[in-house]
């Protein structure tokens, strides 16, 4: 024990020992390792110099080895402590104190801490110091405010600037706030708002008070005086006039509207043509609308409308919102193309309003840039074709033959399709979306594309990494037939002697049918393409004097082979995975893989598709049903087309288990008033997932009962009987096996059925707007008599003149309205009928109008009076227009068409003459006139009469025209004005008869004749009535 004691003891004194040595060698390590410098303690932030505070310190420690030295820089220049003798230093740092003296004013800026040793240099953050000045409101005299009862009125705070944040209140003087409410409010801008004024508010010390909690100062503006004089529709206060709300997409919408008026007005806000969206917020009683982070959809036309029993004061806000520009969707940083291609470079910019977008390659403006191909006088084409129409893709390259002492060769390349010369021009197009598209593209458009896009909330930049390849082989579909054509131009002299060769794989084509391959004049045609037609194809073309070659490569596309070796793994009661190893894909990459799969119990040897998973994936884990005997296999697409399936796995069946879901598609119909029919979409058979599915059907009247009813059923309906008229009811469904159930369902809420209405609609008033509109209102019905939903209300009227079946409502018509409501069920009863007469109207127009007994100096006019006169005719007001030629007048002749006219019933007669101040037939030019005018008769009638004996034939249509209408004939004859219908010289006059016809006179002659033809008569003879009159008159003539 003694030695186990002294043991411990020597241990220890050892332990002792080694860590006193340790801690020697750490502090001699510290002295010798050396180190960066790094900020341990500084500054942040602001600091505000108040008044009566103690001495400012800007902290600034460092650790480092060597040890570091300190330096600071004020608003950015350097800043040498020791120089002012009045700022305190700490030896031992880098800190210092400004002492918080009267001057401290000319310390005001922003300083930053720099430690350095002679390995580098550590920097704090900046902080800033800050001497306020005490806000102060300025001392002037407040003019009392003085307003009549009712009347709106502003306080105005307009408080000092100060550091932020402030906040401002409204009291009296012994610090009592004012009251704020619907009536009164505070603005955002400080000022207390009066939407209307009373009696009450009469006080001497309204006072604004702004407090600076950050110089912890509160400030007051000299009180105001508030006189409100013993009683006004409602206006807009703020705002003042219409403005426009530019906003930020994410920002938030602010609408202040404040209005005055007696009694105070409430205040909505209502947004044009659409509801306010959900994240809408009413502040400030009302006043304030405010919808956080808007979008696109919160862009439009605002109102905010004040009402009270006075009237209707509105105001419109526009908001716009307006954003940056984004991307539309992920864009592209890197794109590969092959030379002669088109190359659509996308920039899917989005933003409000629409970016500007300008395109640069390698750093350089592409507006205006022209890239024509280069083309030689002397050059070979080597095109290929499918069927009849080549690959968009195909770009062959061959050498001309030149037969010279001087061979020269070019290379060109160009698309059968094209025209010769079609590649110059023009080959950079910017789409309407702000795509940049290349024409064929060369080599040298290999480079850096970038895509600025610009609006006034920002500017958006996308560089895009452009790469050419060379010349593609050329593909070809199995089974399709191919073209090499090898265009040669040599020296017309040794044309005939040019020799076109064909080799595949450095090997000569025989050219026959059971090889495939046919020649014509410099086309290799391939039959019938196949796999084993793929390979490298060479023309070669020559002369006695030299020879050249072309190649292009040919690959044959099909779809692919079916996956092989389906394996499964990682079996689970619902879950597999699937394993399958890709085959050829026949020179197109496969870009998905179809699993199907087929169950032997339900449906068997049906196979359906399961999932589908990229083309590079080959494997994928399987979600399956309970109780269902899988097998599996696998499809290859690519874009040649499908690969035949694969063979089929080996089959998994998987155990039961209780329904995954329920029923959905629930539907509750109800044909009949006390029953309720319900039915739901059953669940497909994999679904069942186990023997014995039944369904759980659970109802019960909705906020009546608190337990369900339940039917346990295998159908998926059922009818629920004797139920209470149009009430709601709660209904659930649950899946059920002999393995357990499916979730919870969730509730459905229907009605029962509906039955008529039992009351018809009461208070029925009926407003006469004009002869064909007016206006019906009732009461409406109560809930508990529309016995269901409401589905409108039918307003049907019954004129009471049974001869009239017309839409819409007659003038100057008797009416009886009643009004019934309905529902799905029918129609309820109808209301006590109601008669009304519509005003008078405007009568229709007379039917017909003609003109009749043609005298020498009058004519008569006949009409029919209208097909309803939509009330008492009062008369007539008839109109004409002359059309008349004056020919061959003196300087002195007048007219006076119409001298006198006479009115009877429903005819109308007038005198048509012309008056001259000298007896035309004493003028000297009118003999001679008349005499040439009856010589050149004379002549015409004499050959109508030679020609007539010549043959003694005419027109029938000619007879019938010259007999079509007499009347016409015998005005035309018997006019004194020379009245013409067909002289294209009209008068532009227009003349009104103003003379009223009396609809009474039909008392009048009701015995006179009408001098007029059957035809007419038969025109108007339908009428119970007709009503004509005939005045003659002479109308004196002027000498």
């Amino acid at each position: 024990m003694l030695l186990s004691s002294k043991l411990f003891q020597k241990e220890a004194s050892f332990l002792a020992q080694m860590t006193i040595l340790m801690a020697l060698l750490s502090c001699d390590l510290s002295h010798v390792v050396e180190q960066l410098p790094t900020i341990t303690a500084q500054t942040s932030g602001s600091l505000i110099a108040l008044q009566y505070d103690e001495n400012i310190l800007f902290k600034c420690e460092a650790k480092g080895n060597p040890r570091p030295t300190y330096r600071w820089t004020k608003d950015g220049k350097d800043f040498d402590l020791h120089k002012d003798s009045q700022l305190i230093i700490e030896e031992s740092s880098g800190s210092f104190l400004i002492p918080n003296t009267k001057d401290k004013a000319k310390y005001q800026g922003k300083y930053r801490c720099y430690a350095s040793n002679k390995l580098g240099t550590a920097m704090s953050e900046e902080s800033e110091f800050i001497v306020p000045m005490v806000p102060k409101f300025p001392k002037k005299k407040i003019e009392p405010a003085v307003v009549t009862e009712g009347d709106s009125v502003v306080l105005e705070c307009n408080p000092p600037q100060g550091i932020p944040p402030w906040q401002l209140y409204w009291m009296t003087n012994d610090l009592q706030h004012i009251e704020q409410n619907e009536r009164v409010s505070m603005g955002l801008n400080g000022n207390l708002y009066f939407s209307n004024t009373l009696l009450s508010d009469s006080h001497d010390d309204y006072c604004c008070f702004a407090s600076f909690s950050r110089i912890r100062t509160i400030v007051q503006k000299p009180r105001m005086v508030l006189r409100v004089n013993p009683s006004m529709k409602p206006s807009i206060l703020v705002p003042s006039s219409h403005y426009t709300t530019y906003l930020k997409k994410g920002e938030e919408l602010e609408l202040e509207c404040i209005a005055e008026g007696l009694p105070t007005p409430s205040v909505e806000f209502i947004k044009m043509w659409e509801n306010l969206p959900n994240r809408t917020q009413i502040k400030k009683f009302g006043k304030l609308l405010t919808i956080p982070n808007v979008t696109d959809q919160d862009e439009g036309k605002y109102m905010c409308k004040a009402k009270n029993d006075l009237g209707v004061a509105e105001h419109y806000f526009q908001v716009v919102v307006e954003e940056p520009p984004s991307w539309q969707e992920e864009p592209v940083r890197s794109r590969l193309a092959e030379i002669g291609s088109d190359i659509h470079i996308k920039c899917p910019v989005r933003g409000k309003p629409q970016p500007t977008i300008t395109w640069k390659r390698n750093g350089q403006p592409l507006d205006g840039v022209l890239n024509p191909l280069l083309s030689h006088p002397y050059h070979a084409h080597l095109t290929e074709f499918v069927g009849s129409k080549p690959l968009p893709n195909v770009q062959l390259l061959a050498l001309r033959t030149v037969c010279c002492s001087f061979p020269v060769q070019c290379l060109f390349c160009r698309r059968r399709e094209d025209p010769e010369g079609s590649l110059d021009g023009e080959r950079y197009s910017l789409l309407k979306n702000g795509s940049l598209l290349i024409h064929k593209v060369e080599m040298e458009d290999m480079g850096q594309y970038k895509c600025l896009a610009n609006n006034s909330e920002g500017t958006m930049s996308l560089t895009t990494e452009l790469f050419i390849k060379g010349q593609p082989p050329s593909l070809i579909k199995q089974g399709s037939m191919a073209e090499l054509e090898c265009q040669v131009e040599c020296d017309p002299t040794l044309r005939r002697e040019l020799e076109t060769l064909w080799m595949k794989d450095g090997m000569n084509i025989l050219t026959n049918v059971s090889e495939g391959y046919f020649t014509d004049d410099g086309i290799l045609q391939i039959v019938n393409v196949s796999h084993s037609d793929e390979g490298n194809y060479t023309c070669v073309v020559r002369t006695s004097l030299d020879q050249d070659t072309a190649s292009a490569y040919i690959t044959v596309l099909d779809v692919p082979d079916p996956p092989v070796q389906l394996t499964l793994s990682e079996l689970k009661d619902r879950s597999v995975k699937l394993h399958w190893v890709a085959a050829s894909d026949h020179n197109s990459p496969i870009t998905e893989f179809i699993i199907q799969y087929e169950e032997n119990h339900w449906e068997p040897e049906i196979w359906k598709e399961l999932l589908r998973v990229a083309g590079s994936q080959f494997s994928a884990p399987l979600t399956l049903y309970g109780h269902i005997n899988y097998q599996f296999r696998v499809i290859a697409v690519n874009a040649i087309g499908r690969s035949h399936p694969s063979i089929p796995s080996k089959r998994y069946k998987t155990p039961p288990c209780a329904p995954d879901r329920n029923p959905e598609n629930i539907k509750i119909e109800s044909q009949l008033p006390h029953q309720m029919d319900i039915s739901w979409e059953p669940l497909l058979p994999v679904e069942h997932n186990g023997p014995g599915l039944e369904y759980k059907l659970s109802y019960r009247l909705m906020g009546v009962e608190d337990s369900w009813k339940e039917q346990m059923m295998k159908r998926h309906s059922f009818v629920v009987r004797d139920t209470q008229t149009f009430v709601p009811y709660e209904v659930k469904i649950q899946a059920f096996n002999s393995h357990g159930w499916a979730p919870e369902p969730r509730v459905v809420t229907s009605y029962s059925g509906e039955d008529l209405p039992l009351v018809a609609p009461e208070d029925i008033s009926v407003e006469v707007l004009n002869s064909t509109l007016l206006r019906v209102s009732w009461s409406p019905v109560p809930q508990t008599a529309l016995r269901g939903d409401l589905g409108g209300y039918t307003v049907s009227s019954r004129l009471l003149q049974s001869h009239t079946m017309v839409p819409g409502l007659k003038p100057f018509s008797e009416y009886s309205l009643t009004v019934n409501i309905f529902n799905q069920r029918g129609n309820g009863p109808s209301s006590s009928p109601i008669s009304f007469t519509t005003p008078q109207g405007v009568p229709e127009q007379p039917p017909i109008l003609r003109a009749t007994n043609f005298q020498k100096d009058s004519i008569t006019l006949v009409w029919a009076p209208p097909h309803e006169t939509n009330g008492f005719l009062t008369g007539y007001l008839l109109q004409y227009q002359t059309g008349m030629t004056l020919t061959y007048l003196s300087h002195v002749t007048s007219y006076d068409c119409v001298h006198e006219l006479h009115f009877s019933k429903n005819k109308l007669s007038f005198v048509l003459a012309a008056s001259s101040k000298q007896p035309m037939a004493s003028q000297e030019w009118f003999v001679a006139v008349m005499c040439g005018v009856a010589l050149l008769t004379l002549l015409v009638l004499i050959g109508c009469f030679v020609i007539k004996n010549k043959s003694g034939k005419y027109t029938v249509k000619e007879k019938e025209e010259t007999l079509a209408d007499p009347e016409a004939q015998a005005m035309g004859e018997e006019s004194p004005c020379e009245y013409s219908d067909n002289d294209e010289k009209l008068l532009k006059s227009s003349q009104q008869l103003f003379t009223d016809i009396k609809a009474d006179d039909s008392s009048e002659d009701d015995g006179c004749e009408f001098d007029e033809d059957g035809s007419f008569i038969g025109e108007y003879s339908g009428y119970k009535r007709r009503v004509s009159t005939e005045v003659n008159g002479q109308a004196p003539v002027t000498s």
